[in-house]
Protein backbone atom coordinates (compact mmCIF):
# COMPACT_ATOMS: atom_id res chain seq x y z
CA UNK A 1 0.00 0.00 0.00
CA UNK A 2 3.18 2.09 0.26
CA UNK A 3 3.51 2.05 -3.38
CA UNK A 4 0.30 3.94 -4.27
CA UNK A 5 0.52 6.19 -1.39
CA UNK A 6 3.88 7.27 -2.62
CA UNK A 7 1.91 7.33 -6.46
CA UNK A 8 -0.56 9.55 -5.16
CA UNK A 9 1.25 11.99 -3.61
CA UNK A 10 3.87 12.47 -6.10
CA UNK A 11 0.96 12.74 -9.08
CA UNK A 12 -0.89 15.16 -7.17
CA UNK A 13 1.93 16.98 -5.56
CA UNK A 14 1.13 16.64 -2.15
CA UNK A 15 4.04 16.29 0.51
CA UNK A 16 2.14 13.00 2.35
CA UNK A 17 -0.09 10.31 0.98
CA UNK A 18 -1.39 7.27 2.97
CA UNK A 19 -3.76 4.39 2.18
CA UNK A 20 -6.61 3.89 5.37
CA UNK A 21 -7.61 0.78 5.70
CA UNK A 22 -10.62 -1.30 7.83
CA UNK A 23 -10.72 -4.85 7.90
CA UNK A 24 -13.48 -6.72 10.31
CA UNK A 25 -14.64 -3.48 11.25
CA UNK A 26 -11.94 -2.16 12.90
CA UNK A 27 -9.53 0.29 11.77
CA UNK A 28 -6.31 0.06 10.72
CA UNK A 29 -3.92 2.75 9.05
CA UNK A 30 -1.25 1.63 6.52
CA UNK A 31 0.87 4.75 7.09
CA UNK A 32 2.88 5.81 3.77
CA UNK A 33 6.80 5.68 4.16
CA UNK A 34 6.99 9.40 2.96
CA UNK A 35 5.30 10.65 6.33
CA UNK A 36 7.87 12.13 8.39
CA UNK A 37 9.96 8.90 10.42
CA UNK A 38 8.37 8.75 13.74
CA UNK A 39 5.06 11.18 12.92
CA UNK A 40 1.94 10.11 12.34
CA UNK A 41 -1.35 11.33 9.82
CA UNK A 42 -2.67 12.79 13.14
CA UNK A 43 -6.61 12.05 14.65
CA UNK A 44 -7.82 14.75 12.23
CA UNK A 45 -6.25 13.30 8.98
CA UNK A 46 -7.67 9.99 10.35
CA UNK A 47 -11.07 11.35 10.76
CA UNK A 48 -11.21 12.54 7.15
CA UNK A 49 -10.76 9.17 5.99
CA UNK A 50 -13.20 7.84 8.10
CA UNK A 51 -15.88 10.25 6.62
CA UNK A 52 -14.73 9.00 3.47
CA UNK A 53 -15.24 5.21 4.37
CA UNK A 54 -18.85 6.21 6.09
CA UNK A 55 -20.10 8.11 3.22
CA UNK A 56 -18.34 5.55 0.39
CA UNK A 57 -18.01 8.74 -1.27
CA UNK A 58 -14.61 10.94 -2.79
CA UNK A 59 -14.05 13.87 -0.53
CA UNK A 60 -11.48 16.75 -1.67
CA UNK A 61 -11.76 20.00 1.01
CA UNK A 62 -8.96 22.61 0.21
CA UNK A 63 -9.44 23.21 3.53
CA UNK A 64 -9.92 21.88 7.36
CA UNK A 65 -8.93 22.24 10.58
CA UNK A 66 -7.72 26.14 11.83
CA UNK A 67 -4.14 27.43 12.63
CA UNK A 68 -0.88 25.71 12.01
CA UNK A 69 -3.17 22.67 11.90
CA UNK A 70 -5.02 23.50 8.89
CA UNK A 71 -4.47 21.08 6.01
CA UNK A 72 -6.63 20.32 2.81
CA UNK A 73 -7.38 16.62 1.99
CA UNK A 74 -8.33 14.53 -0.77
CA UNK A 75 -9.53 11.40 -0.15
CA UNK A 76 -11.49 7.83 -2.18
CA UNK A 77 -12.51 5.13 -1.06
CA UNK A 78 -11.33 1.31 -2.41
CA UNK A 79 -14.08 -1.03 -3.30
CA UNK A 80 -13.50 -4.76 -2.57
CA UNK A 81 -14.62 -7.43 -5.04
CA UNK A 82 -18.16 -7.48 -4.27
CA UNK A 83 -18.20 -3.48 -4.58
CA UNK A 84 -17.79 -3.16 -0.33
CA UNK A 85 -15.44 -0.28 0.78
CA UNK A 86 -12.35 -1.84 2.36
CA UNK A 87 -10.73 1.21 2.86
CA UNK A 88 -9.51 5.17 1.78
CA UNK A 89 -6.50 6.30 -0.63
CA UNK A 90 -5.76 9.83 0.36
CA UNK A 91 -3.24 12.31 -0.05
CA UNK A 92 -2.61 15.50 2.48
CA UNK A 93 -1.18 19.41 1.86
CA UNK A 94 -0.08 20.69 4.71
CA UNK A 95 -0.74 23.89 2.83
CA UNK A 96 -4.61 24.71 1.65
CA UNK A 97 -5.36 24.08 -2.03
CA UNK A 98 -7.73 23.86 -4.66
CA UNK A 99 -8.17 20.34 -6.09
CA UNK A 100 -8.40 20.69 -9.75
CA UNK A 101 -10.47 18.07 -11.95
CA UNK A 102 -7.19 16.45 -12.79
CA UNK A 103 -6.37 16.02 -9.11
CA UNK A 104 -10.02 14.48 -8.77
CA UNK A 105 -9.22 12.28 -11.94
CA UNK A 106 -6.26 11.27 -11.13
CA UNK A 107 -6.77 9.99 -7.31
CA UNK A 108 -9.96 8.43 -8.84
CA UNK A 109 -7.44 6.49 -11.39
CA UNK A 110 -5.21 5.49 -8.79
CA UNK A 111 -7.92 4.53 -6.03
CA UNK A 112 -9.34 2.05 -9.11
CA UNK A 113 -6.10 0.58 -9.53
CA UNK A 114 -5.26 -0.11 -5.69
CA UNK A 115 -8.83 -1.62 -5.80
CA UNK A 116 -7.86 -4.06 -8.23
CA UNK A 117 -4.68 -4.82 -6.64
CA UNK A 118 -6.52 -5.87 -3.47
CA UNK A 119 -8.83 -7.61 -4.98
CA UNK A 120 -6.46 -9.47 -6.40
CA UNK A 121 -4.53 -10.39 -3.32
CA UNK A 122 -7.82 -11.17 -1.66
CA UNK A 123 -8.29 -13.84 -4.65
CA UNK A 124 -4.72 -14.84 -4.26
CA UNK A 125 -5.73 -15.63 -0.37
CA UNK A 126 -8.41 -17.80 -1.90
CA UNK A 127 -6.33 -19.65 -3.91
CA UNK A 128 -3.97 -20.49 -1.11
CA UNK A 129 -6.56 -21.57 0.71
CA UNK A 130 -7.76 -23.80 -1.63
CA UNK A 131 -3.84 -25.19 -2.32
CA UNK A 132 -4.08 -25.84 1.29
CA UNK A 133 -7.25 -27.60 1.02
CA UNK A 134 -5.84 -30.13 -1.55
CA UNK A 135 -2.94 -30.74 0.45
CA UNK A 136 -5.34 -31.88 3.43
CA UNK A 137 -7.15 -34.04 0.97
CA UNK A 138 -4.38 -35.54 -0.10
CA UNK A 139 -3.22 -36.73 2.91
CA UNK A 140 -6.81 -37.91 3.91
CA UNK A 141 -7.31 -40.27 1.17
CA UNK A 142 -4.79 -41.83 -0.66
CA UNK A 143 -6.81 -43.92 -3.05
CA UNK A 144 -7.83 -39.77 -4.48
CA UNK A 145 -3.67 -39.34 -4.46
CA UNK A 146 -3.94 -38.83 -7.95
CA UNK A 147 -6.93 -36.50 -8.49
CA UNK A 148 -5.92 -34.52 -5.07
CA UNK A 149 -2.43 -33.77 -6.77
CA UNK A 150 -4.14 -32.44 -10.00
CA UNK A 151 -6.35 -30.13 -7.86
CA UNK A 152 -3.39 -29.33 -5.89
CA UNK A 153 -1.94 -28.35 -9.60
CA UNK A 154 -4.37 -26.46 -10.52
CA UNK A 155 -4.68 -24.74 -7.36
CA UNK A 156 -0.74 -23.68 -7.86
CA UNK A 157 -1.15 -22.67 -10.98
CA UNK A 158 -3.87 -20.12 -9.56
CA UNK A 159 -1.50 -19.00 -7.49
CA UNK A 160 1.65 -18.70 -9.89
CA UNK A 161 -1.24 -16.55 -12.14
CA UNK A 162 -2.29 -14.01 -8.92
CA UNK A 163 1.72 -13.64 -8.53
CA UNK A 164 2.88 -13.23 -12.32
CA UNK A 165 0.26 -11.10 -13.22
CA UNK A 166 0.29 -9.12 -10.19
CA UNK A 167 3.34 -7.07 -11.75
CA UNK A 168 2.91 -6.96 -15.73
CA UNK A 169 2.62 -3.73 -17.08
CA UNK A 170 2.18 -4.06 -20.89
CA UNK A 171 -0.83 -6.08 -22.92
CA UNK A 172 2.86 -7.82 -24.71
CA UNK A 173 3.68 -9.23 -20.81
CA UNK A 174 -0.03 -9.97 -19.98
CA UNK A 175 -0.23 -11.97 -23.38
CA UNK A 176 3.33 -13.81 -22.61
CA UNK A 177 2.71 -14.55 -19.06
CA UNK A 178 -0.17 -15.98 -19.51
CA UNK A 179 0.98 -18.01 -22.44
CA UNK A 180 3.73 -19.46 -19.82
CA UNK A 181 1.52 -20.19 -17.00
CA UNK A 182 -1.15 -22.50 -19.50
CA UNK A 183 1.82 -24.44 -21.30
CA UNK A 184 2.48 -25.52 -17.98
CA UNK A 185 -0.50 -27.44 -16.13
CA UNK A 186 -3.53 -27.12 -18.85
CA UNK A 187 -1.28 -27.25 -21.81
CA UNK A 188 -3.28 -26.05 -24.92
CA UNK A 189 -1.82 -26.34 -28.22
CA UNK A 190 -3.12 -22.84 -28.86
CA UNK A 191 -3.93 -19.68 -27.34
CA UNK A 192 -5.50 -16.56 -28.37
CA UNK A 193 -6.08 -12.87 -26.32
CA UNK A 194 -8.52 -11.25 -27.90
CA UNK A 195 -9.54 -7.68 -27.09
CA UNK A 196 -12.74 -4.94 -27.79
CA UNK A 197 -11.55 -2.33 -29.90
CA UNK A 198 -13.41 0.03 -31.96
CA UNK A 199 -16.82 -1.62 -32.12
CA UNK A 200 -14.73 -4.88 -33.16
CA UNK A 201 -13.10 -8.22 -31.21
CA UNK A 202 -9.06 -8.23 -32.20
CA UNK A 203 -6.42 -10.43 -32.06
CA UNK A 204 -3.85 -8.94 -29.53
CA UNK A 205 -0.83 -10.37 -31.35
CA UNK A 206 -0.82 -10.20 -35.35
CA UNK A 207 -0.89 -8.34 -38.03
CA UNK A 208 -3.83 -5.14 -38.46
CA UNK A 209 -6.93 -6.17 -39.20
CA UNK A 210 -5.93 -9.98 -39.20
CA UNK A 211 -8.58 -12.26 -37.76
CA UNK A 212 -10.52 -8.95 -36.50
CA UNK A 213 -14.25 -10.13 -35.71
CA UNK A 214 -17.72 -7.72 -35.58
CA UNK A 215 -19.19 -7.73 -32.50
CA UNK A 216 -22.62 -8.89 -33.75
CA UNK A 217 -21.32 -12.11 -35.30
CA UNK A 218 -21.40 -15.95 -34.29
CA UNK A 219 -17.81 -17.22 -33.47
CA UNK A 220 -18.12 -18.51 -29.98
CA UNK A 221 -15.69 -16.28 -28.73
CA UNK A 222 -18.27 -13.44 -29.54
CA UNK A 223 -20.76 -14.86 -28.17
CA UNK A 224 -18.31 -15.99 -24.92
CA UNK A 225 -18.17 -11.64 -24.85
CA UNK A 226 -21.61 -10.88 -26.16
CA UNK A 227 -23.71 -13.46 -23.37
CA UNK A 228 -20.62 -13.02 -20.64
CA UNK A 229 -20.68 -16.58 -19.99
CA UNK A 230 -17.37 -19.25 -20.76
CA UNK A 231 -18.54 -21.22 -23.69
CA UNK A 232 -16.59 -24.61 -24.62
CA UNK A 233 -16.39 -26.16 -28.37
CA UNK A 234 -16.23 -29.51 -29.23
CA UNK A 235 -13.79 -29.95 -32.36
CA UNK A 236 -14.90 -32.09 -35.23
CA UNK A 237 -15.12 -35.65 -34.80
CA UNK A 238 -12.43 -38.16 -36.11
CA UNK A 239 -14.91 -40.19 -37.62
CA UNK A 240 -14.81 -40.33 -41.65
CA UNK A 241 -17.60 -38.23 -42.86
CA UNK A 242 -18.10 -36.11 -39.71
CA UNK A 243 -18.72 -32.46 -40.24
CA UNK A 244 -16.53 -29.78 -39.41
CA UNK A 245 -17.38 -28.08 -35.83
CA UNK A 246 -17.14 -23.94 -35.80
CA UNK A 247 -13.69 -23.04 -34.75
CA UNK A 248 -13.67 -20.74 -31.79
CA UNK A 249 -12.11 -18.18 -33.51
CA UNK A 250 -10.65 -16.70 -36.41
CA UNK A 251 -7.48 -17.34 -35.29
CA UNK A 252 -8.44 -21.46 -34.86
CA UNK A 253 -9.60 -21.51 -38.52
CA UNK A 254 -7.84 -24.73 -40.09
CA UNK A 255 -6.54 -25.84 -36.98
CA UNK A 256 -7.05 -29.53 -36.12
CA UNK A 257 -8.63 -29.05 -32.64
CA UNK A 258 -10.84 -31.25 -30.34
CA UNK A 259 -11.59 -28.75 -27.85
CA UNK A 260 -11.74 -25.02 -27.35
CA UNK A 261 -12.81 -22.83 -24.52
CA UNK A 262 -13.38 -18.92 -24.60
CA UNK A 263 -13.40 -17.01 -21.61
CA UNK A 264 -14.76 -13.33 -21.00
CA UNK A 265 -12.38 -11.09 -19.45
CA UNK A 266 -14.76 -8.98 -17.70
CA UNK A 267 -13.02 -5.67 -16.39
CA UNK A 268 -14.37 -3.08 -13.80
CA UNK A 269 -17.18 -1.88 -15.77
CA UNK A 270 -16.82 -3.58 -19.24
CA UNK A 271 -16.08 -6.83 -20.73
CA UNK A 272 -12.78 -6.38 -22.17
CA UNK A 273 -11.81 -9.22 -24.46
CA UNK A 274 -11.76 -13.07 -24.60
CA UNK A 275 -9.31 -15.72 -24.07
CA UNK A 276 -9.06 -18.62 -25.96
CA UNK A 277 -7.48 -21.83 -25.19
CA UNK A 278 -7.50 -25.00 -27.68
CA UNK A 279 -6.24 -28.91 -27.03
CA UNK A 280 -5.77 -30.98 -30.64
CA UNK A 281 -6.92 -34.16 -28.19
CA UNK A 282 -10.46 -33.94 -26.33
CA UNK A 283 -10.18 -31.82 -23.37
CA UNK A 284 -12.76 -32.63 -20.32
CA UNK A 285 -13.58 -29.68 -18.71
CA UNK A 286 -15.71 -30.58 -15.38
CA UNK A 287 -16.70 -28.21 -12.47
CA UNK A 288 -13.23 -27.94 -10.99
CA UNK A 289 -11.66 -27.45 -14.14
CA UNK A 290 -14.32 -24.63 -14.83
CA UNK A 291 -13.53 -23.12 -11.88
CA UNK A 292 -9.97 -22.57 -12.45
CA UNK A 293 -10.63 -21.79 -15.61
CA UNK A 294 -12.91 -19.06 -14.71
CA UNK A 295 -10.45 -17.69 -12.01
CA UNK A 296 -7.42 -17.50 -14.44
CA UNK A 297 -9.65 -15.53 -16.51
CA UNK A 298 -10.48 -12.97 -14.01
CA UNK A 299 -6.57 -12.44 -12.94
CA UNK A 300 -5.76 -11.99 -16.74
CA UNK A 301 -8.91 -9.24 -17.05
CA UNK A 302 -7.33 -7.99 -14.18
CA UNK A 303 -3.70 -7.48 -15.63
CA UNK A 304 -5.46 -6.58 -19.23
CA UNK A 305 -6.92 -3.84 -17.08
CA UNK A 306 -4.46 -2.52 -15.71
CA UNK A 307 -2.50 -2.69 -18.67
CA UNK A 308 -4.66 -0.93 -20.23
CA UNK A 309 -4.73 2.06 -18.12
CA UNK A 310 -1.30 2.44 -18.28
CA UNK A 311 -0.89 2.47 -21.79
CA UNK A 312 -3.57 5.28 -21.93
CA UNK A 313 -1.58 7.28 -19.74
CA UNK A 314 1.40 6.88 -21.31
CA UNK A 315 0.15 7.58 -24.45
CA UNK A 316 -1.39 10.94 -23.23
CA UNK A 317 1.83 12.09 -21.83
CA UNK A 318 3.87 11.03 -25.02
CA UNK A 319 1.04 13.17 -26.76
CA UNK A 320 1.65 15.97 -24.47
CA UNK A 321 5.41 15.90 -24.69
CA UNK A 322 5.37 15.29 -28.83
CA UNK A 323 3.12 18.75 -28.61
CA UNK A 324 5.69 20.36 -26.54
CA UNK A 325 8.47 19.81 -29.63
CA UNK A 326 8.90 22.73 -31.51
CA UNK A 327 8.74 23.29 -34.94
CA UNK A 328 12.05 25.00 -35.92
CA UNK A 329 11.81 28.65 -37.34
CA UNK A 330 13.08 29.52 -40.59
CA UNK A 331 16.49 31.86 -39.70
CA UNK A 332 18.26 33.28 -42.98
CA UNK A 333 21.59 32.55 -42.17
CA UNK A 334 21.66 29.39 -40.46
CA UNK A 335 20.88 25.96 -40.52
CA UNK A 336 18.69 24.19 -37.95
CA UNK A 337 18.08 20.70 -37.40
CA UNK A 338 16.65 18.71 -34.36
CA UNK A 339 16.07 15.03 -33.05
CA UNK A 340 14.13 13.35 -30.14
CA UNK A 341 14.47 10.13 -29.54
CA UNK A 342 11.64 8.61 -26.57
CA UNK A 343 12.75 6.12 -23.94
CA UNK A 344 12.59 2.62 -25.08
CA UNK A 345 10.80 1.79 -21.85
CA UNK A 346 6.93 2.17 -22.95
CA UNK A 347 6.56 3.41 -19.06
CA UNK A 348 9.03 5.94 -19.32
CA UNK A 349 7.93 8.99 -20.46
CA UNK A 350 10.50 12.22 -19.49
CA UNK A 351 11.19 15.59 -19.34
CA UNK A 352 13.45 16.10 -22.31
CA UNK A 353 13.10 18.43 -24.43
CA UNK A 354 14.52 21.45 -27.37
CA UNK A 355 13.28 24.51 -28.54
CA UNK A 356 14.09 27.50 -31.33
CA UNK A 357 12.10 30.83 -31.65
CA UNK A 358 13.02 34.05 -32.39
CA UNK A 359 14.10 36.70 -30.22
CA UNK A 360 12.17 40.04 -29.85
CA UNK A 361 13.82 42.89 -31.47
CA UNK A 362 15.64 45.52 -29.04
CA UNK A 363 13.79 49.11 -29.80
CA UNK A 364 16.17 51.40 -31.43
CA UNK A 365 18.95 49.06 -31.94
CA UNK A 366 17.47 47.91 -35.25
CA UNK A 367 18.87 44.64 -34.77
CA UNK A 368 17.07 41.47 -36.18
CA UNK A 369 16.96 37.51 -36.70
CA UNK A 370 17.95 36.83 -33.22
CA UNK A 371 17.32 33.47 -31.92
CA UNK A 372 16.69 31.56 -28.71
CA UNK A 373 17.72 27.88 -28.84
CA UNK A 374 17.09 25.71 -25.69
CA UNK A 375 17.91 22.04 -24.68
CA UNK A 376 16.69 21.06 -21.17
CA UNK A 377 15.51 18.08 -19.03
CA UNK A 378 13.12 18.11 -16.14
CA UNK A 379 14.27 15.31 -13.69
CA UNK A 380 11.46 12.31 -13.63
CA UNK A 381 9.87 10.21 -16.01
CA UNK A 382 6.19 9.96 -15.78
CA UNK A 383 3.10 12.52 -17.01
CA UNK A 384 4.31 15.05 -14.14
CA UNK A 385 7.78 15.89 -15.59
CA UNK A 386 6.45 15.91 -18.94
CA UNK A 387 3.51 18.53 -17.44
CA UNK A 388 6.43 19.85 -15.73
CA UNK A 389 8.21 20.19 -18.69
CA UNK A 390 5.53 22.36 -20.38
CA UNK A 391 5.33 24.93 -18.12
CA UNK A 392 9.37 25.32 -17.67
CA UNK A 393 8.84 26.00 -21.78
CA UNK A 394 6.38 28.28 -21.88
CA UNK A 395 7.57 30.00 -19.24
CA UNK A 396 11.45 30.56 -20.24
CA UNK A 397 9.97 31.57 -23.40
CA UNK A 398 7.44 34.22 -21.89
CA UNK A 399 10.84 35.32 -19.73
CA UNK A 400 12.62 36.10 -23.10
CA UNK A 401 9.80 38.27 -24.42
CA UNK A 402 9.53 40.23 -21.04
CA UNK A 403 13.36 40.89 -21.00
CA UNK A 404 14.42 42.09 -24.49
CA UNK A 405 17.97 42.90 -24.99
CA UNK A 406 18.81 40.80 -21.77
CA UNK A 407 21.35 38.06 -22.14
CA UNK A 408 19.99 34.03 -21.33
CA UNK A 409 20.98 34.19 -17.68
CA UNK A 410 18.40 36.77 -16.84
CA UNK A 411 15.95 34.62 -18.37
CA UNK A 412 16.94 31.83 -16.20
CA UNK A 413 16.89 33.99 -13.47
CA UNK A 414 13.45 35.08 -14.10
CA UNK A 415 12.18 31.47 -14.97
CA UNK A 416 13.91 30.46 -11.23
CA UNK A 417 12.00 33.40 -9.41
CA UNK A 418 8.28 32.62 -11.44
CA UNK A 419 8.69 28.80 -10.60
CA UNK A 420 9.37 30.19 -6.53
CA UNK A 421 6.33 32.28 -6.45
CA UNK A 422 4.10 29.86 -8.55
CA UNK A 423 5.35 26.86 -5.76
CA UNK A 424 6.06 24.77 -9.42
CA UNK A 425 8.59 21.76 -8.42
CA UNK A 426 11.21 22.30 -11.39
CA UNK A 427 13.96 20.75 -10.90
CA UNK A 428 16.47 19.74 -13.74
CA UNK A 429 19.47 20.84 -15.89
CA UNK A 430 18.81 23.11 -18.91
CA UNK A 431 21.31 25.14 -21.30
CA UNK A 432 19.61 28.24 -22.70
CA UNK A 433 21.39 30.33 -25.60
CA UNK A 434 21.21 33.39 -27.82
CA UNK A 435 22.54 33.89 -31.44
CA UNK A 436 22.82 37.66 -32.39
CA UNK A 437 24.22 37.77 -36.06
CA UNK A 438 27.36 39.28 -36.28
CA UNK A 439 29.75 40.90 -39.48
CA UNK A 440 30.69 39.18 -42.64
CA UNK A 441 28.35 35.93 -41.60
CA UNK A 442 29.25 35.01 -38.65
CA UNK A 443 27.10 35.19 -35.15
CA UNK A 444 27.74 35.72 -31.98
CA UNK A 445 26.76 32.72 -29.04
CA UNK A 446 24.94 33.81 -25.99
CA UNK A 447 24.92 30.72 -23.79
CA UNK A 448 23.43 29.98 -20.13
CA UNK A 449 24.31 26.82 -18.37
CA UNK A 450 22.48 25.32 -15.30
CA UNK A 451 24.17 21.72 -14.54
CA UNK A 452 23.55 20.66 -18.26
CA UNK A 453 26.15 18.55 -20.61
CA UNK A 454 28.11 20.76 -21.77
CA UNK A 455 27.49 21.82 -25.58
CA UNK A 456 30.00 20.82 -28.06
CA UNK A 457 31.49 23.35 -30.54
CA UNK A 458 32.73 22.36 -33.78
CA UNK A 459 35.16 24.84 -36.21
CA UNK A 460 35.44 24.84 -39.50
CA UNK A 461 38.53 23.24 -39.13
CA UNK A 462 36.87 19.89 -37.30
CA UNK A 463 38.09 20.58 -34.20
CA UNK A 464 35.52 20.37 -31.71
CA UNK A 465 35.78 21.67 -27.94
CA UNK A 466 33.16 21.72 -25.00
CA UNK A 467 31.39 24.82 -23.78
CA UNK A 468 32.10 23.91 -20.78
CA UNK A 469 30.84 26.87 -18.54
CA UNK A 470 27.91 26.23 -16.11
CA UNK A 471 25.78 27.21 -13.04
CA UNK A 472 24.23 25.59 -10.44
CA UNK A 473 21.39 23.25 -11.91
CA UNK A 474 17.75 24.54 -11.08
CA UNK A 475 16.01 22.89 -7.88
CA UNK A 476 13.21 24.07 -5.96
CA UNK A 477 15.23 23.49 -2.46
CA UNK A 478 18.76 25.34 -3.69
CA UNK A 479 18.97 28.52 -2.91
CA UNK A 480 18.61 31.39 -5.66
CA UNK A 481 22.43 32.23 -7.35
CA UNK A 482 23.46 34.29 -9.85
CA UNK A 483 22.98 32.92 -13.25
CA UNK A 484 26.13 33.75 -15.80
CA UNK A 485 26.28 34.26 -19.58
CA UNK A 486 29.04 33.24 -21.63
CA UNK A 487 30.01 34.21 -25.53
CA UNK A 488 31.91 32.62 -28.48
CA UNK A 489 31.85 33.77 -31.87
CA UNK A 490 30.38 31.31 -34.42
CA UNK A 491 32.40 31.34 -37.77
CA UNK A 492 31.27 30.51 -40.97
CA UNK A 493 31.81 26.66 -41.03
CA UNK A 494 30.94 26.26 -37.68
CA UNK A 495 28.36 23.60 -35.88
CA UNK A 496 27.11 23.96 -32.55
CA UNK A 497 25.56 20.26 -30.76
CA UNK A 498 23.36 21.06 -27.75
CA UNK A 499 21.84 17.54 -26.47
CA UNK A 500 20.15 16.09 -23.05
CA UNK A 501 21.86 13.02 -21.17
CA UNK A 502 20.02 10.37 -22.49
CA UNK A 503 22.38 10.78 -25.50
CA UNK A 504 25.44 10.17 -23.38
CA UNK A 505 24.81 8.47 -20.54
CA UNK A 506 24.59 4.69 -19.82
CA UNK A 507 24.54 2.46 -16.86
CA UNK A 508 28.44 1.65 -15.95
CA UNK A 509 29.63 3.90 -18.18
CA UNK A 510 32.00 7.04 -17.77
CA UNK A 511 29.73 10.01 -18.92
CA UNK A 512 32.59 11.78 -20.06
CA UNK A 513 34.21 9.13 -21.70
CA UNK A 514 31.24 9.02 -23.61
CA UNK A 515 31.04 12.58 -24.34
CA UNK A 516 34.27 12.46 -25.96
CA UNK A 517 33.44 9.66 -27.80
CA UNK A 518 29.99 12.12 -29.25
CA UNK A 519 32.53 14.73 -30.10
CA UNK A 520 34.98 12.45 -31.94
CA UNK A 521 31.99 11.19 -33.92
CA UNK A 522 30.91 15.25 -34.68
CA UNK A 523 34.24 16.07 -35.58
CA UNK A 524 34.90 12.39 -38.43
CA UNK A 525 31.12 13.64 -39.71
CA UNK A 526 31.97 14.23 -43.48
CA UNK A 527 32.16 18.03 -44.17
CA UNK A 528 28.19 19.11 -45.73
CA UNK A 529 26.30 16.38 -44.64
CA UNK A 530 22.62 17.28 -43.98
CA UNK A 531 21.92 18.30 -39.74
CA UNK A 532 18.83 16.31 -40.27
CA UNK A 533 21.18 12.96 -41.56
CA UNK A 534 24.37 13.83 -39.22
CA UNK A 535 21.82 13.65 -36.04
CA UNK A 536 20.62 10.14 -36.61
CA UNK A 537 24.39 9.17 -37.24
CA UNK A 538 25.41 10.45 -33.84
CA UNK A 539 22.20 9.05 -31.99
CA UNK A 540 23.19 5.67 -34.38
CA UNK A 541 27.08 5.56 -33.61
CA UNK A 542 26.55 7.51 -29.62
CA UNK A 543 23.27 6.65 -28.49
CA UNK A 544 23.15 4.17 -25.13
CA UNK A 545 21.97 0.80 -26.30
CA UNK A 546 19.09 0.31 -23.89
CA UNK A 547 17.41 3.21 -24.53
CA UNK A 548 16.43 3.95 -21.08
CA UNK A 549 16.22 7.63 -21.29
CA UNK A 550 15.19 10.23 -23.49
CA UNK A 551 17.56 11.82 -25.46
CA UNK A 552 17.21 15.23 -27.14
CA UNK A 553 19.64 16.60 -30.12
CA UNK A 554 19.47 19.82 -31.37
CA UNK A 555 22.13 21.20 -33.84
CA UNK A 556 23.06 24.85 -35.66
CA UNK A 557 25.25 25.24 -38.70
CA UNK A 558 26.58 28.31 -39.84
CA UNK A 559 27.19 27.63 -43.58
CA UNK A 560 30.86 28.03 -44.94
CA UNK A 561 28.74 30.35 -47.49
CA UNK A 562 26.44 33.04 -46.68
CA UNK A 563 22.67 31.67 -47.35
CA UNK A 564 19.35 33.30 -47.80
CA UNK A 565 16.90 30.46 -48.19
CA UNK A 566 15.06 29.21 -45.42
CA UNK A 567 16.58 26.25 -43.76
CA UNK A 568 14.67 22.63 -43.42
CA UNK A 569 13.93 21.21 -39.62
CA UNK A 570 14.18 18.14 -38.47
Amino acid sequence: MDRFARLAARLLSAPHGLVWLEPDGEAAEAVSENWPAGSEPGPAVLECCRRVAETARPRFVPRTGHGAAAFAFAGVPLAGTSGELVGVLAVVDRRPREWSADDVRDLSDLAAACSAQMRMRSRSESGRQAREAAEDAAQAAEGEATRAQELLSRSELLLRAAEDLADTSSLDDVHQRVADLVSGDLKPVRMDLLLVREGMLHPLNGPPGAGSVPLDSHWPAVRALREDRMIVVAGPSRAAGAAPGPPAAPGFAGADLRTAVCLPLRGTRDTLGVLVLGWDTRYEIGVEERAVLATLAVYTAQAVERALHLDERVTVARRLQQAMLTDLPATPGLELAALYRPAALEDMVGGDWYDAYPLPEVPGTGGTGALALTVGDITGHDMGAAAIMGQVRSMLRQADQDHPGGGPHEALAALERACRRLDLPAGGTVVHAHLHPAAAGHWLLRWSNAGHPAPLLAGPDRTVGRLEEHDVLLHPALPPRPRTSHSRLLTPGSTLLLYTDGLVEERGKDIDARIDRLARHLADAPPGIPLNALLRSLLRTTGASDARDDAVLLAVRVPARPMDCPPGSG
